[in-house]
């Protein structure tokens, strides 16, 4: 069957901060200039904001520039931050430093404690009374070339195919949505997007993105422990000095918390969870108190890019642009992405405007986005922050913040030199004989939980009888060689229950098997597969979680 196509003038792969803040700058810009400019944003989730998971706090800067009556309009940003508190602990004890201390990054005051989905949803219901169209429910899969190379496009994933390939009754093939420009704004590690970067080279003047893996839970808690607007970082334990990582925890209303950690992708340690570090973590005798008498609601997890300044690749291709996490824009000491994804938008919003205007007929390169990117206040941010992340691989969780508070507080991240990242993630894990072996606790169901309890309450659902999205390049590789070498670390680093290695009863036989159906989408194993042999590709669209108020 031929596929079916619309045309637009611009069209958006991905409705999170950065896609919706393109989405609305440029029906702005339409509405002022008499110039329109056709709008379409593409969403892999059921509903926009189905996918989106951050900490979150939300500097609202770029809002502010954006919507500057967003508090006459309804935006869920209800909980300014009131409160302030960091952390550093050992197993059994905590120390809390005085936020005077920390670098000026670091501080939250003006900012708010919100849900980015729900963010996410009222942003998209401003996009559309401007004038925006979009799609939920619609996984873009494939760029589209003209015969010159340059991106006219994308096309949606084919419906109602088997997982054996066959078309199942109901097939329907997928739709192209044409473009003159296309911008991708599909989130860390995007498929499209990683495409992109091989294709046109976009890496050529950048080092290689580093990342984290965000793993977070929405609880209600007891009103006694519950402290409306108050922010509490923790750091060091249960890390260990050579792994980057930490701890969230925020204080929404309605007696709700977010409780989250991260954790570097760059760790070494073969036997490491990141999701059972989050378990125990909970356990810990500063934080317990505050969960005790309260209720887990919803649980998530994704990737996030750190790699910073050093590792933006080139913003624009003939035809289309990068813009927020695609790019990779968000700020490490800030622990913050969503201000700077959205100001990207709006920047690549007005540098397509204007060309359109101007009699642009369509799929060159956006130069003026890049210009305008690096005269902007994100660029200033990106690069007082740029020797943050690299300081701490170099030289361990200490030193690496010891360094980090001189470079930030005291030079005021000018420090004349720039820190490079060491090897890609992919590449530090060391055999698991020669790595210390990890008891983690066993979940005791109040304060801690297993992996498949926890995607349950994601919301998570696929079709069963759909091609599996999750794909081996080789598939001896996880037993012949992560097996033996690595212990086959997808068992571990999923925070999902998504990779297992299953033996006979006897213990022999071991097999690799592949549980696509709990993927939360979040790409870790995309990056820290040790020879890059899983390949993430989006499944049928609407997939994936289904994020309440994250």
């Amino acid at each position: 069957m031929e596929r079916e196509y619309m045309d637009y003038d611009v069209v958006i792969v991905g409705a999170g901060p950065a896609g919706l803040a393109a989405a609305i700058r440029l029906r702005q810009l339409s509405a002022e200039s008499g110039q329109d400019v056709s709008v379409c944003v593409l969403e892999k989730g059921s509903e926009v904001g189905a996918h989106i998971l951050s900490g979150a706090v939300l500097e609202p800067r770029a809002l502010n520039e954006l919507i500057p009556d967003w508090k006459d309009k309804g935006a869920p940003l209800n909980v300014p931050v009131t409160q302030e508190k960091f952390l550093m602990l050992t197993e059994r004890r905590s120390l809390s430093v005085p936020i005077w201390m920390l670098p000026p990054q670091t501080k939250n005051h003006g900012n708010y404690i919100v849900s980015l989905g729900n963010v996410c949803r009222w942003m998209a219901e401003q996009a559309e009374a401007l004038g925006a169209e979009i799609y939920p429910g619609f996984a873009a899969s494939e760029v589209l070339f003209d015969e010159q190379g340059r991106v006219t496009g994308v096309a949606t994933n084919d419906l109602g195919v088997g997982k054996d390939g066959s078309h199942k009754d109901g097939y329907q093939p997928g739709m192209e949505l044409r473009a003159k420009y296309t911008f991708f704004a599909e989130g860390c590690r995007g498929s499209l997007s990683k495409q992109l970067e091989q294709r046109f080279d976009l890496r050529r003047n950048a080092q290689h993105q580093t990342y984290g893996i965000g793993l977070k839970e929405l609880w209600e808690l007891d009103p006694a422990q519950h402290q409306e607007g108050l922010v509490l970082h923790t750091a060091f334990w249960p890390m260990d000095d050579r792994t980057w990582g930490g701890s969230f925890i925020y204080h929404l209303d309605n007696n709700q918390a977010y409780i989250g950690f991260v954790i570097g992708l760059d760790y070494e340690n073969p036997h490491l969870s990141p999701f059972d570090e989050l378990q125990r973590f909970k356990h810990h005798p500063a934080i317990a108190p505050m969960l005790k008498g309260g209720r887990r609601v919803s649980y998530g997890a994704r990737a996030l890019n750190e790699g910073g300044l050093q590792s933006i690749p080139d913003l624009v291709f003939p035809g289309g642009a990068l813009i927020g996490c695609s790019a990779g824009f968000l700020n490490v000491p800030k622990i913050k992405g969503s201000h700077t994804a959205m100001k990207t938008g709006m920047l690549a919003a007005e540098a397509v405007h204007a060309a359109l205007a101007g009699g642009d007929q369509g799929y060159g390169r956006l130069e003026t986005y890049p210009k305008a990117f690096e005269e902007s206040w994100v660029y200033e941010e990106l690069h007082a922050a740029r020797n943050l992340r690299p300081a701490g691989a170099k030289w361990g969780m200490k030193l690496g913040m010891l360094y980090g508070g001189i470079d930030l507080k005291l030079l005021g991240g000018r420090a004349p030199w720039t820190l490079a990242h060491h090897k890609p993630d992919h590449e530090c894990l060391k055999p698991a004989d020669k790595m210390p072996k990890i008891d983690y606790p066993k979940p005791d169901g109040v304060l801690s939980f297993d992996k498949l309890s926890s995607v349950f309450i994601s919301n998570t659902n696929h079709e069963e009888d759909q091609p599996v999205h999750l794909r081996l390049g080789d598939p001896a590789i996880p037993i012949e060689k992560n097996l033996p070498e690595f212990d086959e670390p997808a068992q571990r680093y999923c925070p999902a229950g998504v990779y297992e290695v299953v033996r006979d009863d006897d213990g022999t036989n071991p097999r690799f098997v592949i549980n696509a159906q709990n993927c939360v989408h979040c790409k870790t194993c995309d990056i820290k597969d040790p020879r890059q042999n899983i390949n993430w590709t989006t499944p049928e669209g609407g997939g994936g979680p289904n994020y309440p108020n994250m």
